[in-house]
């Protein structure tokens, strides 16, 4: 198993100082594997898209604007 080190905020810190009995290594480790499953998903379902970058980002736009436009921020 490979090792990894990384940087997290000071208040995460002191919370997880106070929290000894958590393994945060296994937290990370879940986290980790969580978020790296959710992108293979996405690479598998975008593997089978006819869609384009710029189809996305013109689908994305319109979302938007809707999102927008129900909540009042359309002006």
């Amino acid at each position: 198993m490979t090792n990894i080190t990384f940087a997290v905020p000071e208040e995460l810190h002191i919370i997880m100082r106070k929290h000894k009995e958590i393994k945060w290594s296994e937290v990370a480790r879940s986290a980790l594997w969580n978020q790296a499953k959710k992108v293979e998903l996405m690479e598998k379902i975008l593997s089978k898209s006819k869609l384009t970058e710029e189809d996305a980002l013109k689908i994305g736009r319109k979302i938007n604007k809707g999102i927008a436009r129900k909540h009042g921020f359309d002006k």
